[in-house]
């Protein structure tokens, strides 16, 4: 049998077709096939809340996972065929330092104001999760930084992420513990399992997923990704001498686009060749 594989999954724009290219035919049924192998652990790595994950299986017919690291990495929780969502309350209490007994609410009030941030409706924030809007085109240095020294009195060790919703287009900052974060959550769980770096591998598509897709693991980009965030990834990967650990997606495999599912599928079978004989 083959070795067990951690196969971590960012949701919008990676798995989930929701942006302007399409989804190749074909595709979905294979990660389905692929997902149900006794040797893969699927785990969902996303910005989108329990709810939320819950109704995109539903509308896109995503595989079932068997955990999901919810609003960007600051939750986790085992689903499993019974699909009784059990969260890690050990990976709370772990993160729940880095805020240094600061409130969500502790962190808005410092922000508050702060142009040309605005908070977003309840269902995107999270007990470790503030999040916010901004012009697509706003100053991304810039607005990080200023975030950064309006949260420096509360002593709170933080985490902002930028990343740009391209179909709508709008700007995303999330606000988070330092140790959480989709980069933090793919470790826990890679270790709490049990499974090597070498059977771990993540896949994105935006800019919260860029320190996981330039980091230690192996990492897949699909195509549909932007050239800007395709560039910064190329860029980080090498800096961080992790060039050959970052693959990315070019369509043309199995005939598909290479976006989306079909990305995901085509890096996996670029890092495990078994991957080919699993779809045959």
């Amino acid at each position: 049998m083959t070795q067990p594989l951690l196969l971590c999954c960012d949701l919008d724009r990676t798995l989930i077709p929701n942006g302007v290219q399409t989804l190749s035919d074909g595709a979905m049924d294979a990660l389905h096939r692929v997902a149900a192998r006794p040797e893969v652990t699927l785990a969902f790595v996303t910005g989108r809340s329990r709810a939320l994950v819950e109704r995109a299986i539903l509308k896109w017919r995503l595989p079932v996972p068997d955990i999901v690291a919810g609003d960007v990495g600051t939750s986790i929780y085992d689903v499993g065929p019974d699909h009784l969502w059990r969260e890690w309350q050990s990976w709370a209490e772990a993160i729940a330092p880095d805020w240094n007994d600061r409130t969500h609410a502790d962190l808005a009030a410092a922000l508050d104001g702060l142009d040309p941030l605005t908070r977003q409706a309840e269902e995107g924030q999270a007990r470790f999760k503030l999040s916010y809007t901004a012009p697509a085109d706003a100053d991304a240095e810039t607005l990080v930084r200023a975030i950064r020294e309006r949260l420096a009195p509360l002593d709170v060790a933080e985490e902002v992420t930028w990343s740009v919703d391209e179909t709508v287009p709008i700007g995303l900052v999330d606000i988070l513990p330092r140790s959480a974060t989709k980069q933090g959550a793919v470790e826990c769980i890679r270790r709490e399992r049990g499974f090597s770096p070498e059977r771990t591998v993540f896949a994105g598509d935006s800019g919260n997923d860029l320190p996981v897709l330039a980091g230690p693991l192996r990492a897949i980009l699909v195509a549909n990704a932007t050239d800007a965030v395709r560039a910064e990834a190329r860029r980080l990967a090498a800096a961080n001498g992790k060039t050959g650990d970052l693959y990315l997606a070019t369509g043309g495999w199995r005939g598909m686009n290479g976006c989306y599912a079909a990305g995901v599928l085509e890096g996996l079978a670029h890092f495990y060749p078994e991957v080919e004989g699993w779809l045959d």
